[in-house]
């Protein structure tokens, strides 16, 4: 994925490694095939807009076969809008004007067009989201003699903020709180404040898709930690981080996307601790912190933190994406020169939704109680389908978060996602979440959807695996179609 947004001029070396096999016996004509791959790495955010593709004899060379094939994917592809010709320009990637709202990335998707979306692990509003918004437009005539402009954050919300870390440990005065529209926009405030082009930052490898994003359009470059079912290996962590010279290091600790493991205290004190002197800025997402589902994970005596670390947290998992308030905690000196760096982006977050914040994590426990018993029926009824209908999936039974991490027997990820959207499913396949390309051999299924909606997604999967190994399947007539195909 990495090396395809970071070049404008796409080599064909590196874009047939992006198609991997893209290829199916029996899977219809090869330009077909062709077309549907590409469009795929278009729609996911692999081929970034107004990338140059290789021409059609070069890319035909490289995937060693008739130019014919190339030339009739291309024309399929700019017939449905999704690659445009001009003269001197060669080839360039776009999007047809209906899916314009996308923009390349899946989480931009239409909730109307008629598709099961397992794109994004989120969860509509509660209640309580309705509720603190009342109390906040109650509380909101004590702003308004004010300028209303916020750059660090309105004391009410970060006072809230600190005593909510306080609570957990980690005593912490205002002062060390910068308030951000959402946790995406804190760690690229960090970005901008802590790196240079051509930084490396270390990240954990599979992890955020807009994470990697962030980290590209900082013109850095990621370093990849794989991450297995059992956690992490904080020894060769520690060893990337040196080796590379990493001025930062982007982390989801608590718990982590999409494994949701949790690193334990004497392993994240070890880190800490190896990392002091190293010169890297430490920056750990605890977006998914409070979403545990079996048992509230024992997070010992939490040592201070340390100059060299920080947390990113936000409102968008636990309570709705669409109130879009973040922060960061960190250093009382740090929260004042991010503060800084900020200045020529914005003048902070709006008073309305700081105040609606404030109520939900000053009064969010009972709340947050109820999503995690709906969330703990939603992830067993999840596993117990994908066990019942696809047991050739390897699953591991997550304790917290809000998705599953499925190994596929063979790695056909990309081809899996194309296929259930053309059966009315959209997922994003396992390389959106990795570096280079890789990680096909594993899909995301966020466990956020309603019980009966999920039966609904698993007999799509269904069907869609079956195309993607290369035995196509129809949906029985008898089974409600969700949506037309876009492709």
């Amino acid at each position: 994925m990495l090396a395809l947004m970071t070049l404008r001029a796409l080599r064909s070396a590196s874009l047939v490694r992006h198609l991997g096999a893209w290829r199916l016996p029996g899977g219809g004509p090869g330009w077909r095939q062709l077309a549907d791959r590409l469009r795929l790495l278009v729609l996911d955010g692999r081929l970034p807009l107004g990338a140059t593709l290789p021409g059609e004899r070069e890319l035909a060379q490289a995937l060693e076969v008739g130019r014919n094939m190339v030339a009739a994917a291309y024309a399929a592809l700019r017939e449905d809008g999704f690659l445009v010709s001009r003269p001197g320009a060669g080839v360039r990637v776009t999007l047809p004007e209906g899916a314009a709202g996308r923009g390349g990335d899946p989480l931009l998707g239409s909730n109307s067009d008629g598709l099961i979306d397992m794109t994004a692990a989120v969860l509509p509003a509660g209640a309580e989201v309705h509720a603190a918004y009342a109390r906040a437009l109650a509380r909101l005539p004590e702003a308004l003699p004010g300028h209303g402009y916020e750059p660090i954050g309105t004391s009410a919300l970060r006072q809230v903020l600190a005593e909510h870390y306080s609570r957990r440990g980690l005593p912490t005065t205002p002062d060390q709180i910068l308030v951000t529209h959402g946790a995406q926009n804190a760690f690229a405030l960090m970005l901008r404040w802590r790196t240079r082009p051509g930084d490396r930052v270390v990240v954990d490898h599979p992890t955020y898709p807009h994470a990697l994003d962030a980290v590209i359009d900082a013109h850095c470059r990621p370093v990849g930690v794989p991450l297995t079912g059992e956690g992490w290996a904080v020894a060769e962590l520690v060893d990337a981080i040196r080796r590379s010279e990493a001025r930062l290091a982007y982390l989801v600790l608590d718990h982590h996307n999409p494994f949701g493991v949790f690193m334990p205290p004497a392993e994240r004190e070890r880190l800490i601790a190896a990392t002091r002197r190293s010169g890297c800025l430490l920056a750990f997402d605890e977006t998914l912190v409070d979403l545990w589902l079996d048992a509230r994970p024992d997070v010992g005596t939490p040592q201070p933190d340390g100059p060299h670390v920080v947390r990113l947290g936000s409102t968008s998992k636990t309570f709705w994406g669409g109130l879009r308030v973040g922060w960061i905690r960190a250093d009382a000196r740090i929260i004042a020169a991010v503060a800084q760096a900020r200045a020529s982006l914005d003048l902070g977050v709006a008073v309305l939704e700081q105040l609606a914040t404030a109520e939900l994590i000053a009064d969010g426990e009972a709340a947050l109680d109820d999503r995690r018993a709906m969330l703990r029926a939603r992830r067993d009824r999840l596993l117990a389908l994908v066990a019942e209908h696809l047991p050739d999936w390897r699953v591991r039974r997550p304790s917290a978060g809000l998705s599953l991490w499925a190994e596929l027997p063979s790695p056909a990820s990309s081809r899996l996602a194309a296929a259930a959207e053309r059966h009315g499913l959209r997922l994003a396949a396992g390389p959106r979440f990795g570096v280079d390309g890789t990680l096909e051999r594993f899909i995301r299924l966020p466990f956020t959807l309603p019980e009966t909606r999920q039966e609904e997604a698993v007999r799509v999967l269904v069907a869609a695996w079956a195309e993607a190994k290369g035995a196509p399947k129809r949906v029985p007539s008898t089974e409600k179609r969700l949506g037309e195909p876009i492709f």
